[in-house]
């Protein structure tokens, strides 16, 4: 089988108040944040350079919809046209279109 997932993109979540939040993990964790969250860079298993995003939102955002959920992951992976043709193949739901 093809790799399918290969990593984390992004972690989002809701919050009451995300510049708090921002301020609470760089005094205390020490994330490099910025209007948008922290980026975590690191490289793959062949070198490449790859980001991770960690990003509070207002939580009355309404970035995640459909979904009704408090949080959103972002998955890396390999060849995302081909992916979510086999998805579809496998009886998932794809909700919405791809972007690129």
């Amino acid at each position: 089988m093809k790799k399918r997932v290969t990593g984390i993109g992004g972690l989002f979540f809701k919050s009451k108040d995300p510049e708090a939040s921002k301020d609470w993990y760089k005094k205390h964790l020490g994330f490099n944040t910025d209007d948008y969250g922290c980026t975590f860079w690191w490289k793959d298993a062949e070198g490449n350079d790859c980001s991770t995003q960690w990003s509070p939102f207002p939580e009355d955002t309404k970035y995640y919809e459909p979904s009704k959920k408090e949080f959103m992951f972002n998955y890396r992976v390999e060849h995302l046209a081909e992916l979510l043709e086999t998805l579809k193949a496998e009886g998932v739901t794809v909700v919405g279109e791809m972007e690129v």
